[in-house]
């Protein structure tokens, strides 16, 4: 019988457990599929590699960022544990030699990203693979009512029944009780094996504070200047990290920029000297922070509002984990909320670009089936990727699509070592069949291109088998594979794609979704204003009913309420400027596509409202639109504001 406290002391050094861990592991290894909802910085990931450890073969861990595989590999390697990521950022030769060691039972713990799955070679690898447990971190992106929804996600419950793994461990930090129904009920966990620790945390000192957006700055070092020990400053964009990192060491402080759009060896850095306490400050995006495991934060600042309540959850909770006092403030006001609420507005599918993809799906089907590579359809339909990854799921929900797989319309090999060394190192059949490959395959200067129409028709030899033999060929370094242009193929119901009411109950779904996430916006800024205890207010939020009523460490508590400042006055532009505006858009849109002015002319509305507001969809990145002095005129200005004022204008001018 294993001794998991004897385990944890082995392989981890840890004397205890902490809260929901043992139950955790015990019902994983009593082959009990789980979803573990622990507060940021509670130790979820213990769960899955103690079991991981215990378990006979492979644990197969999805992650939603990089950063985050990342981090987690830097702790189990730490440890002495075999763990490894297939990832974008991997050279061929790296991606072979995990690979391989997968293969040969060496690597217990790999992580991948949702995403690869779409990956023919992956699936062609993976599926030969012996799974112990699918790992979900950051669960609730399977959630279309969480905060962080990812459609690719609603397909792990299928990719798990196809690889025929036994066990499931759902982790996250942020799930209300909808949420979580959500997440067991996809995948089966029974009510007694979800596991919640409390959120409340006794030692985090809460505190809204209303600040102007003009003083922010100033506000900003004056706390810095009254604590000592590390901390991050949380910033919406990431030119805003650069900027008050830049204020905070011309002040003295040691601080430092961290962002998403930093280079990795760049990120790397910045994170180690933080770690290691020879950075104190880091002004960081929302990328930062995602597994890291420093235990003794001592404040978290937030610069803007965050995004939702889930995400200053998730941010507050990388303070005092060691248990010590920490604070967390947010410098709040409004100015910042019309930015926030149009980048809602800019995601959702305009009615036209629906009917785009349904007349695509209709004029393009084959016997049965429809095929789509994603960029160039997000590019044609004017609708964002994630978007459109949201609209074929939902059309997959509403049984007019489904998936059958995906593949790489361009295959291409070159000879490592020389083509009959290869050959000759293969006996009867196998040989055989190799020579048919390469006599067949179209010959460039350095690469190959297997021809699969050819070799079907000559030797019935499935498209399958080609790509298991050229990848195991990769993996045993007798030549290098490269492949590109991911294609996706889905079965049709053409009477469902008949529906003539198909497209308005799509563009109501997205409708519904957006405003559930303007909502979301107003529910942020109804907890900062509240007069309710900060921390009962999150721990209700998140279905704990066990947090005290008052908690005595928050700026409620201590009768400070906030009312958040708005100091941006309402912006009133011409008619007349917005009819100038309006008409710049259509020339150079005109201009771009080749057509008369009277072609674009009759720009929808939604069109029009994402250019004043100053929100990219894949037109305006094609066609450079950014760069008009018109762009984003009003993005200071609420959606709703703009679009009374545009119908005003279009009525005026008949346009």
């Amino acid at each position: 019988m294993l001794n998991l406290q004897q385990s944890l002391q082995k392989h981890f050094g840890f004397e205890q457990f902490r809260a929901g861990q043992e139950q955790t592991v015990s019902q994983l290894l009593h082959g009990d599929s789980s979803l573990a909802i622990f507060p940021t910085g509670a130790g979820k990931s213990l769960c899955y590699q103690l079991a991981a450890i215990n378990l006979p073969h492979l644990t197969l861990v999805v992650s939603p960022l990089l950063a985050l595989m990342k981090d987690q590999l830097a702790f189990l390697h730490a440890k002495g544990m075999a763990a490894a990521s297939i990832d974008s950022t991997l050279s061929y030769q790296e991606s072979q030699h995990i690979s391989r060691k997968v293969r040969s039972g060496e690597i217990k713990i790999l992580m991948v990203s949702v995403e690869r799955f779409k990956n023919e070679r992956f699936r062609e690898f993976i599926e030969s693979i012996a799974i112990s447990m699918l790992v979900v971190d950051e669960a609730h992106c399977i959630s279309e009512w969480g905060h962080n929804f990812r459609p690719d996600y609603l397909k792990l419950p299928e990719y798990r029944q196809a690889l025929d793994i036994p066990l499931v461990l759902l982790l996250t930090a942020t799930a209300t009780k909808k949420v979580q129904q959500d997440m067991a009920e996809k995948f089966a966990i029974a009510p007694q094996h979800i596991v919640q620790t409390g959120f409340y945390r006794s030692n985090l000192d809460l505190a809204v504070l209303p600040v102007p957006e003009r003083d922010k700055n100033q506000a900003l070092l004056q706390l810095l200047k009254q604590r000592q020990g590390s901390g991050i400053v949380y910033v919406t964009l990431q030119q805003s990290a650069e900027n008050v990192a830049t204020f905070l060491q011309q002040q003295g402080l040691s601080a430092q920029a961290y962002h998403a759009g930093f280079k990795d060896d760049v990120r790397k850095k910045i994170q180690q000297d933080f770690m290691q306490g020879q950075t104190a400050i880091i002004v960081a995006t929302i990328a930062f922070g995602m597994g890291i495991d420093k235990s003794d934060i001592r404040f978290v600042i937030h610069y803007d509002l965050p995004k939702s309540i889930e995400n200053y959850s998730q941010e507050i909770g990388r303070a005092g984990r060691d248990k010590a006092p920490a604070d967390c403030f947010v410098l709040a006001n409004l100015d910042g909320i019309a930015t926030v609420e149009n980048f809602v507005y800019a995601d959702t599918p305009e009615k036209s670009s629906i009917d785009y993809v349904l007349q695509n799906i209709s004029s393009e089907v084959q016997n049965g089936q429809w095929q789509l590579q994603l960029l160039a359809l997000s590019n044609a339909s004017n609708i964002k990727q994630l978007a459109l990854k949201t609209l074929l799921v939902q059309l997959e929900l509403l049984g007019v699509i489904s998936a059958q797989y995906s593949y790489f319309a361009e295959f291409k090999f070159k000879f490592i070592s020389p083509k009959a060394q290869i050959i000759s190192a293969f006996a009867g059949e196998r040989s055989e069949f190799l020579q048919q490959l390469f006599a067949s395959a179209k010959m460039k200067k350095v690469w190959a291109e297997p021809d699969f129409e050819l070799m079907y028709q000559r030797y019935q030899t499935p498209r399958k088998r080609i790509i298991a033999a050229l990848e195991y060929l990769a993996e045993q370094q007798h030549i290098e594979l490269a492949t590109q242009k991911n294609t996706e193929v889905y079965a049709v119901n053409m009477a469902a794609l008949a529906d003539k009411s198909l497209a308005t109950r799509l563009e109501q779904y997205f409708l519904e979704k957006e405003q559930a996430e303007i909502l979301r916006i107003q529910h942020l800024v109804a907890f900062f204003q509240s007069d309710v205890c900060l921390m009962q207010q999150l721990c209700h939020y998140f279905a704990d009913s066990q947090a005290p009523t008052k908690c005595g460490h928050c700026s409620v508590c201590r009768g400070q309420v906030a009312r958040l400042p708005n100091s941006r006055q309402h912006q009133e532009i011409s008619q007349d400027t917005l009819i100038l505006a309006i008409k710049q858009l259509q020339q150079h849109l005109s201009a771009y596509a080749g057509a008369s002015l009277e072609q674009v002319s009759h720009l929808s509305l939604a069109t029009i409202c994402r250019f004043l507001s100053g929100m990219t969809v894949p037109l305006f990145t094609r066609a450079k639109v950014r760069k008009l002095s018109y762009f984003g005129l009003c993005q200071q200005m609420r959606y709703g504001d703009i679009k009374a004022q545009v119908q005003a204008c279009l009525a005026r001018e008949n346009l």
